[in-house]
């Protein structure tokens, strides 16, 4: 093995890409270094809800040309992305349009009640695919979009991150971890459920063939090379989707523990050696995702930081703007359950006034609303823990272990505040960070194909050794009990 061993991870996220080089030594230390970072976002054309993976292309190409300017080969490069969202190639090779976004106001109730009518019942699905009812489910999303030029015309379809290692190698695959989040996938096999795209309206045969996380899909395209200055080097198939990877980078021992994926959006769940199907899941709505090694991420999607986001964006169009300190700070001396919100409830998904969106909730279930920003930015924090609380809650009814702790990773790991009310709310240790788990992950799961790292264990060891978490202890957790049946009872008119 030739050390420092390079990698080059570009980590796409539904607001915002990066990409990282990182620098593997004989010693176990990780070096990484942000190369780039540039915003991401859903663009409206024509009423409909779109990424524009052109311009991520542009930026992933500078990335690379950035990293060839120092003269560095890296040993290989990888992509990861959100989830469920897919994109069609012509006969040609070329794209047919952009991608449509999750948010699209297509892929609603309406749609998936048309499904379950029509298709295939929401029993059956479950059963096969052992992921949770979302709306934009992919496929939900094919259901919707079976009558467009797009998905008739298209001769492959493939997820986001396939889609751009298609177009820096001109091969097109379906990495598992991706293809797990939309619905379409056997959990028991591991394998595309052809059943279930056929009675989503599309063909099965129309999407590549399926690889595990360590796969080399293969090498840079000339043109790629050409346009960057970078040697051709060979593009891995690593957990394609963002939790994947993030999960594969958990600092943790042994499985005692819970995690929590803290970002626009929150993903709570376990690790498991297989699916966990049983008629109290589905009721739970727990969904299984396919991990690194053949594991399991048992799980459940909650909305997160995207509620105060939107918030932040509502009150910088009427002129505030805060700094995150300035957040937690409002906050922290803001008075304690006063009024709470149900994230996942259907108000949030994509109000054009989020703010407004929060007092109608409050108004609806007959709570105080919230006067200032302060007070609303409380609600936001105290919600997501009781909220954290009541999935874990259900985590432990299904988990084979007892739950001791909760890793939170992600950039909410860096939110003090939160994380001290999650831990207090759930009575349990938090321990959190890295931040940068997802890019980690990408990058020691290239490692792992290159032969540098012998296991998932291993992995998780280097991510220990090189990274700084915190600890928080409950604090006075008795005082949530009351909040908490509050929360529960929360059902607006």
């Amino acid at each position: 093995m030739t050390y420092p061993a390079y990698f080059v991870a570009f980590d796409l996220g539904a607001t915002s890409g990066r990409t990282i080089l990182a620098a593997l030594h004989s010693d176990g230390k990780l070096t990484t270094e942000e190369i780039n970072r540039f915003p991401n976002a859903i663009i409206n054309v024509n009423g409909a809800s779109h990424w524009n993976i052109y311009s991520l292309f542009e930026h992933i190409k500078d990335g690379l040309r950035k990293v060839a300017r120092r003269g560095i080969k890296p040993v290989s490069v990888a992509v990861d992305t959100w989830g469920v969202d897919i994109a069609c190639l012509a006969d040609d090779g070329t794209l047919i349009g952009l991608p449509v976004a999750y948010r699209d106001k297509r892929f609603c109730d309406k749609n998936t009640e048309s499904f379950f009518a029509d298709a295939m019942s929401a029993d059956k699905l479950y059963s096969v695919t052992g992921i949770q009812v979302i709306n934009f489910n992919t496929v939900f999303q094919l259901h919707a979009l079976r009558g467009t030029s797009a998905l008739r015309a298209a001769s492959r379809i493939g997820f986001v991150p396939d889609i751009i290692s298609y177009l820096l190698t001109g091969k097109l695959v379906t990495e598992y971890t991706i293809a797990s989040t939309g619905a379409i996938v056997n959990a028991a096999t591991r394998q595309l459920a052809p059943e279930i795209i056929e009675a989503a309206g599309a063909d099965p045969a129309k999407f590549g063939p399926m690889v595990m996380p360590g796969t080399e899909i293969g090498t840079l395209r000339p043109e790629v090379c050409d346009a960057t200055g970078i040697d051709p080097v060979p593009v891995v198939a690593v957990g394609g989707h963002d939790t994947a990877s993030a999960v594969a980078a958990i600092p943790a021992q042994g499985k005692e523990w819970a995690y929590l994926s803290s970002g626009t959006w929150s993903l709570m769940g376990i690790e498991s050696a297989e699916p966990v199907i049983t008629r109290e899941s589905a009721e739970y709505n727990i969904t299984n995702e396919g991990g690194i090694e053949g594991t399991i991420r048992v799980l459940k999607n909650i909305t997160g930081m995207w509620i105060l986001e939107e918030c932040l964006k509502s009150w910088k169009r009427q002129g505030t703007e805060y700094t995150y300190p300035e957040l937690v700070a409002m906050a922290a001396a803001s008075e304690p359950f006063k009024c709470f919100i149900d994230p996942d409830n259907p108000r949030f998904t994509a109000p054009s006034d989020m703010p407004a969106a929060i007092l109608d909730f409050c108004a609806a279930t007959g709570q105080p609303a919230p006067e200032s920003h302060a007070e609303m930015v409380r609600c936001i924090f105290e919600s997501l823990a009781l909220k954290y609380r009541a999935v874990l809650d259900m985590f432990r009814k299904v988990a084979e272990s007892p739950i001791k702790q909760l890793h939170v990773i992600g950039g909410g790991s860096r939110n003090a505040l939160l994380n001290q009310f999650t831990a207090s709310a759930i009575n349990l240790p938090v321990v959190a960070g890295p931040v940068e788990c997802t890019a980690l992950g990408n990058i020691l799961v290239q490692a792992r194909a290159a032969g540098y790292v012998d296991s998932l264990d291993a992995l998780r060891a280097i991510v220990a050794k090189n990274v700084e978490t915190t600890r928080y202890e409950p604090v006075d957790p008795q005082l949530w009990e009351e909040p908490a049946r509050r929360f529960s009872a929360l059902k607006p008119e």
